[in-house]
C-alpha cells in the first residue's frame, strides 16, 4: 500500500499526506458508532444528494495510491527492467489486498465452525502480518516465518463457514470485499491503463478525462451495465475509484516528472487543475452527489480537495523543508497497512475476550467524539511504536 522506503524518504510530502490520511480514516470509522452528533460527522445517506467531510476519506487514500504509483513503478524496473515481473508483483499485490479484505468482511458473518469469527479473524490476520512483513536481509527464519504466515491464511480460509440467508452454508461471501479488496481491483484497473502508457505525459490527463466521462454515463444510467457487474470480473466497477487513483497520477506527474522543474509552474498546475475538477463537478451536480452512488461530482470534489491539500503540504514539507510538526504522523503514513489493520486486530482481540465495556460505553456525544480522538492517537502510537520495532508491512 506504499511505496519503497527510499521513494518515501525523498518526498516527504506524500508520507505526510498518507498519515494524516489514515489518522482521519480510523477517527471516522470510530466516530462511526457514536450517537447523536451532527449530520456532518457521518457518511451522507445514499439517497440524498450531498456530501460530508466523512466521504471524502475514501477518495483521498485512491488519491495519495495514484500519487505513489509512477514512483513505485519506476523504482521497481529499476531494479528489475522486467515487465512480467512487474506485472506479477501488481498481480500478487491486488490479490493480497482483495485476499486481506474478504477476511475483514466475512469475519462477522462466521456461522457453524471450529473458531469464533473474531478468533478466526484475528488468526487470519496475524497469518498475513507474518507473511507480509519485511525482515531484515541477514534474519535466517523469514522463509519459515512467512511460510507459517501463508500457511495460516490458507487454512482460516479453507475452515471458513457461514450460514447464508437461504439457511444453508456457504464459504466466503465475495460479494463485498471491504475497504482494501476495493483498492486492490482499483489499483488493479488503473495499472491496466498507466502502465503501458507510462512513458506519454499526456496519458494520465487522457485517461482522467476518459474516466470521468465514462463514470458520468454510468451515474446516468446510459452504461448501467457497470453498475452491476462483480468487481472480479470488471475491476473498474463504475469507474469512480480507478478515476480517483489517476487523478493522483496526475498530480504525481505535475509534481514530480521531470517536465517541469519549476516549483511555481507545478503549483500553478496543480491549482488549475483542482480549479478545472471544481468546475465540472459543479456543471455534473444533476447527475448526484453521492458517495454511496459514486456520482462524478462526489469523485471530482474529492480529487479538488485533495490535490489542493497535497498542493499545500508539498510546499510546506518539500519546499520549505519544514517536517517537524508532522513527527507523529509519519509512522501512519510510512507503515500504511500496519496501521489500516491495527484498529480490526484490537476490535476482533477484545472480542475473543469477550471484552465488551469500550464497545458499549460513551458512545454518545462529547464522550464519544473523545473516546474516537483517544482511540484514534492510542492506534497511531501503537503503530510508531511496532514501526520501530521493525515490524512493517509491505504488499
Amino acid at each position: 500500500m506504499q511505496p519503497s522506503s527510499q521513494t518515501t524518504n525523498r518526498v516527504a510530502s506524500i508520507d505526510i499526506f498518507r498519515g494524516i490520511t489514515m489518522i482521519v480514516m480510523i477517527f471516522v470509522n470510530e466516530l462511526a458508532e457514536v450517537k447523536h452528533l451532527p449530520y456532518w460527522t457521518y457518511h451522507a445517506p445514499g439517497r440524498l444528494d450531498y456530501m460530508t467531510y466523512v466521504d471524502m476519506v475514501f477518495p483521498f487514500f485512491l488519491f495519495i495510491i495514484g500519487m505513489s504509483m509512477p514512483l513505485s513503478v519506476r523504482a521497481r524496473l529499476k531494479q528489475n527492467p522486467s515487465m512480467p515481473a512487474l506485472w506479477l508483483h501488481i498481480f500478487l499485490r491486488s490479490l493480497g489486498l482483495v485476499v486481506i479484505g474478504l477476511v475483514l468482511a466475512n469475519a462477522d458473518q462466521a456461522g457453524p465452525m471450529l473458531l469464533p469469527g473474531s478468533v478466526w479473524a484475528l488468526i487470519a490476520l496475524l497469518g498475513a502480518m507474518l507473511y507480509l512483513n519485511v525482515y531484515s536481509s541477514t534474519s535466517k527464519s523469514k522463509t519459515w516465518l512467512r511460510l507459517l504466515g501463508l500457511a495460516l491464511v490458507v487454512i482460516m480460509y479453507a475452515m471458513f463457514r457461514r450460514t447464508t440467508p437461504s439457511g444453508g452454508i456457504g464459504w466466503i461471501n465475495f460479494s463485498y470485499p471491504e475497504i482494501l479488496g476495493l483498492i486492490g481491483f482499483s489499483y488493479f484497473a488503473t495499472s491496466l491503463l498507466y502502465v503501458p502508457t507510462r512513458r506519454a505525459i499526456w496519458a494520465p490527463g487522457a485517461w482522467f478525462v476518459l474516466l470521468v466521462a465514462l463514470n458520468s454515463l454510468c451515474s446516468a444510467h446510459i452504461l448501467n451495465i457497470f453498475n452491476h457487474i462483480p468487481l472480479y470480473v470488471w475491476p473498474f466497477g463504475n469507474f469512480s475509484m480507478p478515476l480517483n487513483i489517476m487523478a493522483g497520477i496526475l498530480t504525481s506527474t505535475i509534481f514530480l516528472g521531470p517536465q517541469w522543474p519549476e516549483n511555481r509552474k507545478k503549483i500553478a498546475y496543480s491549482i488549475s487543475f483542482a480549479l478545472i475538477c471544481l468546475v465540472s463537478a459543479y456543471l455534473l451536480t444533476p447527475l448526484g452527489v453521492s458517495k454511496i452512488r459514486a456520482t462524478p461530482t462526489w469523485c471530482l470534489y474529492s480529487t479538488a480537495a485533495s490535490v489542493l491539500c497535497f498542493t499545500m503540504l508539498y510546499w510546506v514539507c518539500d519546499m520549505q523543508k519544514k517536517t517537524g510538526w508532522a513527527f507523529f504522523i509519519k509512522p501512519a503514513g510510512s507503515n500504511a497497512l500496519l496501521t489500516y489493520l491495527l484498529p480490526d486486530l484490537w476490535f476482533f482481540l477484545f472480542s475473543a475476550l469477550g471484552i465488551t465495556y469500550l464497545g458499549t460505553h460513551m458512545n454518545f456525544g462529547l464522550p464519544g467524539v473523545l473516546k474516537a480522538m483517544l482511540f484514534t492517537m492510542l492506534m497511531v502510537a501503537i503503530s510508531s511504536v511496532l514501526t520501530k520495532a521493525k515490524v512493517r508491512l509491505q504488499l
